[in-house]
This record gives C-alpha cells, sequence and structure tokens, in this order.
C-alpha cells in the first residue's frame, strides 16, 4: 500500500493517502453507474482482416441508464457514540468529524487517531459523531449494501432516497475483511433495486458514477474499467476492479453499474494525491459482494473456509530451484498442527497449482479460492512434491475468528543462505530462546548475498533442499549436490520472527 492511496471513508481525505470514499466525516452517497460501451461519441476504429467486427458507435448519452438506476442509489448518514484514546490531529488533516477505525479493521493502518484541536493526546473522551457514505437497494424489500466502514460502530442508521425521503435502517451484519456491510430498512416492499452483474467487467468497459460527492447531491459521472485484480493492501482479499469514473468523499459503498445497470462492483477507495478524484477508483468486485452479502442476509456473518496453512508464491528462483519449467502455484511454508491441511497429508515445501481443478496463480487468488468455499466441504489440492504430481483432499473448517488465510505476496522474502554467502550460524539447539532444529543466523557480513535478501541475525534455517540441517556442514553438503546436478541455487527454509518462508538462494553467480 503506497501512501497515496485513499480511502474516502470515516477517516479524513488527507493528501497521499488511500481514501475511504464514505462514512464518517464523509461528505455524501455517491454511486457509480457504468456507462454503455460508448455513450460519448466514438470514432468508428477499423480492425484487421482477422479480427471481429470495427466497434460500434455508442449512444449519445447516460440519461436512460442514469434514470434507470438513480433511484435505486442512497445516501447512509450515521452517527457513531464513541469513546476513544485520540491523537493529535496531524497538520494535512483538517476534518474534524474523522474517526479511527475499529481494531482488526483493513483500514485501521491507514489512519491515525485523533480527537479535536487543542484535546490533549490519549486523553479519552465521549464523541458523537455524524457522517455519509453510499448505498444502493438490492431488494424491494428493503435490503441495501454500503461499506462496512460506513455504519462500522453506528450507533443509528439513515438513509436518503433519490426523492428525498428518509428511513430508519439497521445493520443486518458487516464483514471487516471485505469492507462490506447489509442493512435494512422496514415498512415497504416496493424500493426501487438493482441487480449484481453475473459476469465479469472487460478492461475498458463503460463506468458511470451516480451520487453524492462532497454532500453535492445526485451527481453523475462516467468513465471506464482501468484495470481488475487490484492489491491495493487493504486486506488479505484484495481483488479490486480499478476505474476512471471520477469519484470522491461520499461516493463509499455506491455501485458501479455497466451498461445494463447492473452492479459490477462496490466502490471503496481512491488513489489520490490531492485528496480529491485522481481517476483512479477501486470497486470490489460484484462476485466477492454477492457472496458475502448472501452470507450476511442469511447469518449476519461471514463465514470462511480453511486450510490451516501458510504460503507464499512460486518465484523464478524457486522454480528453477525444483526443476520446474515455470513459475506457478503457491509453495506451502508452514502447515498448522490439527489443521486440515495436516489431516489431509499436505507438507512444507509442497506446491499447490490447482484447488478443485482451477489453477491458482499466486497466494492472494489462493487466499481468496480457499476462503470462498464452504467450511465442512470436501476440497482437491494438485501438489507437486519432490517433482511429483499428487491430489489431496481436504476437509476445510471455519476459519478462526483471530486468524485470516495467510498469503505472503512477497516472493522474496528474507531468506537464509549459507556461510560462504556471508552468513554465520550454529546449531539451534546451543543458542539460548532458539528452537531446538535447525540452525541459527548469528551474524550477517553486510552487502553479502545474505544481507540483501534481508537476512538477520536470530533467524532460523530449518532445512535446505527439503533436508533438515543441524549444522553448517549441512550447509555445505546440500551446496554442493545442487552444484553437482546443475544447480545455481538452493531452496532454504527459513524461520523469521514473523512468519517461516521458503527462499530459493544462489550460491554462485554463473
Amino acid at each position: 500500500m503506497t501512501d497515496n492511496t485513499h480511502y474516502n471513508g470515516r477517516a479524513a481525505l488527507r493528501p497521499g493517502r488511500l481514501a475511504l470514499l464514505g462514512s464518517v466525516a464523509v461528505l455524501g452517497a455517491a454511486v457509480l453507474v457504468a456507462g454503455p460501451a460508448g455513450y460519448l461519441p466514438m470514432p468508428m476504429w477499423s480492425t484487421s482482416a482477422h479480427a471481429a467486427d470495427a466497434v460500434s458507435p455508442a449512444p449519445a448519452g447516460f440519461a436512460d441508464l442514469v434514470t434507470k438506476v438513480k433511484p435505486a442509489v442512497i445516501s447512509v448518514r450515521v452517527k457513531i457514540d464513541e469513546t476513544a484514546n485520540m491523537a493529535s490531529m496531524s497538520e494535512d488533516n483538517t476534518d474534524s468529524q474523522t474517526v479511527p477505525f475499529a481494531p482488526g479493521s483493513p483500514m485501521e493502518k491507514f489512519f491515525r487517531q485523533f480527537g479535536e484541536q487543542g484535546q490533549p493526546n490519549g486523553m479519552p473522551r465521549h464523541h458523537v459523531i455524524t457522517g455519509e457514505g453510499s448505498g444502493f437497494f438490492i431488494s424491494a424489500d428493503g435490503y441495501a449494501v454500503t461499506n462496512n466502514h460506513v455504519v462500522d460502530h453506528a450507533k443509528s442508521v439513515q438513509v436518503t432516497t433519490d426523492d428525498g425521503t428518509i428511513y430508519t435502517a439497521k445493520v443486518i451484519g458487516i464483514d471487516a475483511k471485505t469492507d462490506l456491510a447489509l442493512i435494512k430498512v422496514d415498512g415497504k416492499n416496493d424500493f426501487p433495486f438493482v441487480k449484481f452483474a453475473q459476469h465479469t467487467p472487460r478492461v475498458g468497459d463503460w463506468v458511470v458514477a451516480v451520487g453524492n460527492p462532497f454532500g453535492l447531491g445526485g451527481t453523475v459521472t462516467a468513465g471506464i474499467v482501468s484495470a481488475r485484480g487490484r492489491d491495493i493492501g487493504a486486506g488479505p482479499y484484495d481483488d479490486y476492479v480499478q476505474i476512471d469514473a471520477p469519484i470522491n468523499k461520499g461516493n463509499s459503498g455506491g455501485p458501479a453499474f455497466d451498461v445494463s445497470g447492473d452492479v459490477i462492483g462496490v466502490n471503496t477507495a481512491i488513489f489520490s494525491p490531492s485528496g480529491g478524484s485522481v481517476g483512479i477508483g477501486f470497486d470490489i468486485p460484484a462476485e466477492t459482494a454477492k457472496m458475502v452479502v448472501a452470507q450476511l442476509q442469511e447469518h449476519g456473518h461471514v463465514t470462511r473456509g480453511w486450510l490451516g496453512v501458510q504460503v507464499q508464491p512460486v518465484s523464478t528462483s524457486i522454480a528453477e530451484s525444483l526443476g520446474m519449467k515455470k513459475a506457478e502455484g503457491v509453495i506451502v511454508d508452514e502447515r498448522m498442527a490439527d489443521s486440515p491441511a495436516a489431516k489431509a497429508g499436505l507438507e512444507t515445501g509442497d506446491i499447490i497449482t490447482a484447488v478443485n481443478g482451477k489453477p491458482i496463480k499466486d497466494a492472494r487468488e489462493f487466499a481468496r479460492t480457499v476462503a470462498g468455499l464452504a467450511p465442512n466441504s470436501a476440497v482437491k489440492f494438485d501438489v507437486m512434491r519432490n517433482g511429483e504430481a499428487k491430489s489431496l483432499t481436504a476437509t476445510l473448517t471455519q476459519m478462526p475468528d483471530e486468524r485470516t488465510a495467510a498469503a505472503d505476496t512477497n516472493a522474496d522474502a528474507p531468506a537464509a543462505n549459507t556461510p560462504h554467502l556471508g552468513l554465520a550460524v550454529e546449531p539451534a539447539r546451543d543458542t539460548d530462546g532458539s528452537a531446538q532444529k535447525g540452525v541459527v543466523v548469528t551474524a550477517v557480513e553486510p552487502d553479502s548475498p545474505a544481507a540483501q535478501q534481508g537476512i538477520t541475525p536470530g533467524d532460523v534455517i530449518l532445512d535446505v533442499n527439503g533436508k533438515q540441517v543441524g549444522n553448517a556442514a549441512d550447509i555445505r553438503k546440500a551446496m554442493t549436490e545442487a552444484k553437482d546436478h546443475g544447480k545455481h541455487d538452493v531452496l532454504m527454509r527459513v524461520k523469521t520472527a514473523k512468519a517461516t518462508l521458503f527462499v530459493a538462494v544462489p550460491f554462485s553467480k554463473a
């Protein structure tokens, strides 16, 4: 996550940060609406003889689409009664209504907590905070979707419809991991509503925003889908749709529509050096939202499948060290005891290439795939172990509340190296406070390959090329064997202060 990404939400927009699109201290319910493929006049582009047809001319405007979907868009107003330890407000943050995110929220790390001007740091104070976001009805009987950061810890929730009518709403359920929430307005059965799209948007499809940015009321903006599969570091299941339709504070929780008026995403964040729209916005995909909202409506919370492994991507260097033709799948760094993975026979060092027959590209996709499966379901994993293909079946359990699917996306995480690469090691059993297995790194030479890999004293090398090591000689032996087989690196499993990781470590420059 960079410092230039903002969430236009309960936290105030601050230059150069990730900004939430609507919530406390946010000014309105903005909604994105995707427009027909060319509502703006477009030239006819010729294609090659082998291409399909030329691009069709576009309709002249978005008026019909806006008329269709705008009544389903709502403004969500919340009041939060909160006593918190507040820190002083930073100089570039002028929104006195900003509130901190709940502990454990994916957004918490992006924002500092602060109190009113002049309030001593850390002094508990009673606050009643009012803010607004966006939302949209998904059923005629009043169910509506918004962002978790819009309604989290809300004392009261009110929604304002397109015709100005105000209703009281209640929170049915929230999911901090995806920043989604389901609310309900009672008393009517004829609310205008929209549906989630059944297809995945293409890069280049039109997008139109309709909502309440900066409290201006119903506003329409247009753009296109700029990218898919974006990871902005907001949570373990990031898979955002990037759009360039201008969206600002107050847009959080609003829907992004396709040309048919179906929801392709839920607005959540923008990248902004200035605090306003620069044409880079992020939406939770409809596929994710549908699954989460369905569970919130049925259970009031979301249950996720849990396998019990820590994984990392298979980098090119790891693939080469294992003799793989290409880098694919994820490698199991660590397996939790008594987990579904342990019971199924998964081992550290296994390469998981597919889940239920679906190829796995990286660790984020693996985490999303497993978490999206129901607890108690039997899941097939395609595995490569020591160059041999295997198929294992695990019965998932429900993810413990205190855990998330571990997906380390840093393929070049801290690695262990041999003494020849700038390391000094000694048996772990001889070092106070260390594990009884492996060797402990006791010193790292500056600017050495080990230092460049991020190795620090205290890291524990557990095994090299799949074989446990207990001293420096074991590491040298593994290197010699690798060289004899024409390899230029070894695969080490290293336990750091934060995680256990596999890293391919070069031992020559050839």
